[in-house]
């Protein structure tokens, strides 16, 4: 404990734990900075402001750190890597009466998210039309850059989409009111405000509900590989070998004109209230402000379009496995679904005392541990399910999360293994072709709707998953409970 490295002339980093590094708070920062990784983490972060990256994680943490009403530490989980504003993997809380709330703290795919669907089959059930599943799911899931689906929907009908979330695709027969105890928010933030959304936002999305998206969005199977905590994977309805289903996607077009749109509102928030700003994604408003609340309003309507997506996408895989294995739809269930492009007010400790917070997680994760009333009843006892994603050719997690995690992170982790590589480094260095070619061979079916979107989203361009997971469960943030592999992604 006690290492310190001096990264420049502005930044220095501390150890203050095995896993966890600080920036002590100085200049305009109203709080530390705090960064859970081990010392390749920390090199890679480092790595990336020495060489003259403007554009860099490390800045951006210390950034948020200076923002108003800020409460403990701006966040910094394993998985962290440059975002707009905010850092992705990052995590700031504030106070309601005195903070902000801001369109870079929540990201542009509002409510991006992973729903985890749970059946009894095990991989031999599936081996033998392993190729036929993979072709059903690419062929019924919409995927791929401005991809529509099969729902067509009016203005109207999408005022309903953003007030209703997930309860909106229950009642056009899409999944089952069952699912909706499963879902984050129960599949809906109130207060969502439809008259707060553009007509342009709204247009965008008339197809596009049902749809998964292009990016690192997917729809992956895959079979659960090892199990590390047997009492929690046994309440999640776990077991070596059992078949799963991972959805990835969010607000698609919707959520990021919304972000679009509010960019500039905040922006003018911003002089209004006289807030410095360090970086011009992080403009915003005190969050009690007109505006603040606007913009407020409309984000739940931006998450409650993600939650009845990921409904219908459920929905559509279901189908998919009953018509190429004869599945049940109501046997394929609803393990759990977390956002992680979010904010929320939310109770938590500060210093010995409860209080409301507005809690944004860009690229993390909720992770409450054991007795949260928000939890399912079915999981109260033992915590969250934290659904962290791998890549298309390594492995993915479930996690639980735990009391120290509620003390140290606002009830927060990662949400995956973080890009190593920008999108466009990743195309310079993979071809598509030869990503699909080398994951076959492992016995993995990729089937995506662009090439270069494969490259971009090649395993090489992200963090070691296993790495970065390891530094989380060891911090005691999360406990891991399951181990995942993939065999099928259906990817845009």
């Amino acid at each position: 404990m006690g290492e310190k490295i001096k990264v420049d002339e502005h930044i220095t980093l501390e150890r203050v734990a095995p896993y966890v590094w600080e920036v002590a708070q100085q200049g305009d920062m109203l709080v530390p900075g705090r960064i859970y990784g081990d010392r390749a983490i920390i090199d890679h972060l480092i790595g990336d402001v020495r060489k003259g990256k403007q554009w860099n994680a490390l800045e951006q943490i210390v950034n948020v750190a200076c923002l108003p009403g800020i409460q403990s530490a701006s966040l910094a989980m394993a998985d962290v890597h440059p975002g707009y504003g905010f850092p992705i993997g990052g995590v700031g809380a504030f106070d309601p009466d005195t903070g902000v709330i801001s369109v870079a703290g929540v990201g542009f795919d509002i409510n991006c998210g992973v729903r985890t669907l749970r059946t009894s089959l095990e991989e031999a059930d599936i081996e033998p039309k392993k190729t036929e599943l993979a072709d059903a799911l690419y062929r019924t899931v919409p995927a791929g850059l401005g991809s529509t689906g099969d729902i067509r929907l009016s203005i109207k009908e999408i005022d309903q989409v953003l007030m209703k979330g997930a309860r909106f695709s229950t009642e056009r027969g899409y999944g089952f009111p069952e699912d909706l105890e499963y879902i984050e928010d129960g599949g809906c933030l109130q207060g969502a405000n439809p008259a707060h959304v553009s007509q342009k936002a709204k247009q965008r999305q008339l197809k596009q509900v049902g749809t998964l998206g292009s990016g690192n969005h997917y729809c992956e199977v895959q079979i659960v590989e090892e199990i590390y905590a047997l009492e929690v994977a046994e309440v999640y309805g776990l077991f070596p070998g059992q078949v799963l289903i991972s959805i990835h996607s969010g607000s698609r077009a919707l959520g990021h004109q919304i972000g679009t749109d509010y960019l500039p509102f905040l922006e003018k928030s911003s002089k209004k209230y006289g807030i410095p700003i360090r970086e011009r994604e992080l403009v915003c408003a005190p969050f009690k402000s007109p505006e603040g609340q606007q913009y407020f309003a409309a984000m739940k309507a931006g998450a409650n379009c993600a939650y009845a997506n990921r409904q219908a996408l459920a929905h559509l895989v279901r189908q998919a496995f009953k018509k190429t294995l004869g599945t049940k739809q109501r046997e394929i269930e609803t393990l759990y679904e977390v956002p992680h492009n979010i904010a929320k007010l939310e109770k938590h400790v500060v210093d010995g005392v409860e209080r409301e917070l507005i809690v944004h997680r860009k690229g993390a994760t909720r992770a409450f541990g054991p007795g949260r009333p928000e939890l399912p009843a079915a999981y109260r006892a033992v915590g969250q399910p934290v659904l962290v994603g791998g890549t298309m050719g390594t492995h993915s997690y479930i996690l639980t999360g735990t009391k120290r995690g509620m003390e140290e992170t606002f009830g927060s982790a990662l949400h995956g293994a973080g890009r190593a590589l920008s999108r466009r480094q990743a195309k310079k260095r993979f071809w598509g072709g030869d990503v699909i070619e080398e994951l076959a061979a492992r016995g993995i079916i990729i089937r995506a709707h662009s090439k270069a979107g494969v490259a971009e989203e090649a395993p090489g361009a992200y963090k070691d998953v296993l790495q970065v997971v390891e530094v989380m469960h060891n911090a005691g943030v999360v406990r891991k409970v399951a181990l995942l592999r993939p065999v099928i992604c259906v990817k845009g």
